[in-house]
């Protein structure tokens, strides 16, 4: 009963606007800046929008657009053309130096593989895998956020008109 109590309360407040307490930006005499909801001699108030937490609108859910309006600025074809022949050649020199940057990851990774470290002995001279893959992963995972790039950027390249 408890449960279906606070699932209701939390539905219901779900579609109205969150009006927070009084937040205030405090200074001490050293110029540090804390907030807080409670005033003090050297706070003053923050006046805050609030925050609105209901579902956004049903046309921004189904993806339909509202029409831009005729007095928008707009851009003529040719002057549009050369924004996106400049942003495909930026993004064409980000892909190579991400890409260069990858393979370089790369060859750190397997440099690294090639080593053992003396901590990474046990007694008896047998390897401790555990601390070696450890070691191994902050390269593992700047190989996998090279690649997460590239892919992002030639996802963004495939998008261009």
């Amino acid at each position: 009963m408890r449960l279906l109590g606070l699932c209701l309360s939390i539905a219901l407040c779900s579609a109205v606007p969150v009006h927070a307490q009084d937040i205030y930006k405090c200074a001490d005499p050293d110029g540090r800046v804390t907030y807080s909801n409670v005033p003090s001699k050297s706070c003053r108030k923050l006046v805050l929008d609030p925050v609105n937490l209901a579902p956004s609108s049903k046309s921004s859910a189904t993806g339909t657009r509202t029409p831009t309006p005729g007095s928008f600025p707009k851009v003529d074809e040719q002057t549009q053309k050369s924004r996106d022949g400049d942003r495909r050649r930026i993004l064409e020199n980000e892909l190579a130096a991400e890409q260069k940057n990858a393979e370089q990851a790369k060859k750190d990774l397997a440099e690294q593989e090639t080593i053992v470290l003396p901590s990474e002995r046990m007694q008896g001279g047998a390897i401790s895998g555990g601390k070696v893959q450890e070691r191994l992963q902050t390269y593992k995972d700047k190989v996998a956020l090279h690649q997460r790039n590239i892919e992002a950027i030639q996802k963004e390249i495939a998008n261009l008109r």
